[in-house]
């Protein structure tokens, strides 16, 4: 899975290198080039939704396997385009393979990190960071030797499709989820009944949200409390499944926090140079470092990520990157100095690194149900926050400057650290949690290498 997030980040990364020479090719003013680049998050939204009809029905493996080469050949679309509306087919294309790409793939990671039994998500999602730095350091080659837009993307989206090909063997296959009443690799057995403090008062069955009560979830990871004495056995009934509204409410609140993931890194990657340039005064190369360094500290906080969330639990880690990342755009926002802001860039980008993996693996253990649908709401909904992010900064900075407007990530940073809550209720994996006990192979229908 580590190679398939690898060839994502790979390809994305060679396309954002490349979009002044699609622009010069298909000779686009900037607002057409805007118009033809949204034409990306329209195609993965779609492409999440049609994941969510497909995962649990074909399986996450054979989407990967499928949309993991269609996605490297439509990558190559845009060097083939002469018009906007042929560069904009091709970019729909692109975000339609991409979206549901995305979805299976963290479906199958999901898959990948209960067959382990401990984190392994954010670092799946380090190799993304890593092939995007890749991408890019090879789109800049390419432009200054002078290779043109289509043999670019040719030979990226050739040595994608290989290595996707070559990784597609090792992905596990079958339909994958829990049977029902067993507990999942790294979760404690399910309880057998309501476990009371006290006559009428139940522990680790109800959790707020941020957006309402989810009561009456079954398989908790374990909460960061006290324990307490318990009265001796005595007859016990199974705690009721959550209904789908309380599933809703989960799925509502984990993409919120993936709204708020995702709309600050499009800033990062929209506006941080623009507001080292045109606010504190910089020069272009100056400016280009504060993405750099955020790309740097994100790709660096996913390689971490796993062992913090398996030394210290989910919803602390979080927490704590909500707070680094409010802080890091606070100090880019109160300073007049490029070096400190670019400082908070990086902080930001820390911040921000493990937000985006650990909510999509929450989402894929929302609905025990119907795992792939959950996850892909929640990434639908983050993929609606991505598009229309960085589109709002804008239409902000526009009335009321870009050092206002750059609120927005900011306040969203700290939604994140209040939101986190939320990841505390996952139902298969245990990710928040350390390990309890060795995989149980028996927990899985059809899993084989």
């Amino acid at each position: 899975m580590s190679a398939t997030f690898l060839v994502m980040g790979l390809t994305g990364g060679i396309w954002n290198a490349r979009v002044p020479a699609a622009k010069s090719q298909v000779h686009l003013s900037d607002g057409t080039l805007g118009l033809a680049l949204f034409a990306v998050p329209v195609g993965l939204v779609l492409g999440a939704a049609l994941a969510e009809r497909l995962v649990d029905r074909v399986g996450s493996a054979v989407l990967v396997r499928i949309c993991g080469v269609g996605a490297c050949v439509v990558a190559v679309t845009p060097g083939l385009a002469r018009t906007l509306p042929e560069l904009m087919a091709g970019l729909f294309l692109i975000g339609v393979f991409g979206g549901t790409l995305d979805v299976s793939a963290n479906a199958q990671g999901v898959r990948v990190e209960a067959a382990y039994g401990r984190p392994v998500m954010t670092s799946m999602h380090a190799f993304f960071s890593l092939g995007a730095i890749l991408g890019s350091l090879a789109g800049g080659a390419f432009a200054a030797l002078g290779v043109t837009l289509l043999p670019s993307l040719a030979v990226v989206g050739a040595a994608g499709a290989l290595i996707d090909g070559a990784a597609g063997r090792w992905l596990l296959s079958g339909a994958g989820h829990p049977r029902p009443g067993t507990a999942a690799p790294d979760e404690p057995a399910a309880p057998t009944g309501h476990e009371t403090t006290g006559p009428g008062e139940t522990t680790g069955l109800a959790v707020t949200t941020g957006l309402g009560d989810l009561a009456g979830l079954d398989a908790l990871p374990e909460l960061d409390e006290p324990s307490v004495s318990r009265p001796s056995p005595g007859p016990r009934r199974r705690p009721a499944a959550p209904s789908r509204r309380q599933v809703r409410r989960l799925v509502l609140a984990l993409g919120v926090l993936g709204i708020c993931g995702l709309v600050g890194e499009g800033a990062a990657g929209d506006w941080s140079a623009v507001y080292l340039r045109d606010n504190l005064g910089t020069s272009a190369g100056v400016a280009a470092l504060g993405f750099a360094a955020f790309s740097v500290t994100m790709t660096l906080g996913r390689g971490l990520g796993d062992w913090l969330i398996g030394r210290f639990g989910v919803v602390t880690v979080i927490r704590a990157c909500g707070a680094v990342a409010t802080a890091g755009v606070a100090l880019a926002l109160v300073t007049s100095i490029p070096a400190v802001a670019i400082t908070g860039f990086t902080a930001f980008g820390a911040g921000l690194s493990i937000v985006v993996p650990q909510v999509f693996a929450a989402g894929g253990r929302a609905d025990k149900d119907r795992p792939g649908s959950g996850l892909a709401r929640v990434v639908g909904l983050g993929y609606t926050g991505m598009a229309a992010g960085p589109a709002v900064i804008g239409l902000v900075a526009d009335k009321t400057g870009l050092h206002l407007a750059l609120l927005i990530p900011l306040v969203l940073a700290a939604w994140i650290a209040v939101g986190a809550r939320v990841l505390r209720v996952s139902s298969a994996a245990g990710a928040g949690n350390p390990p309890r006990r060795a995989p149980a192979p028996a927990a899985w229908d059809g899993v084989r290498e």
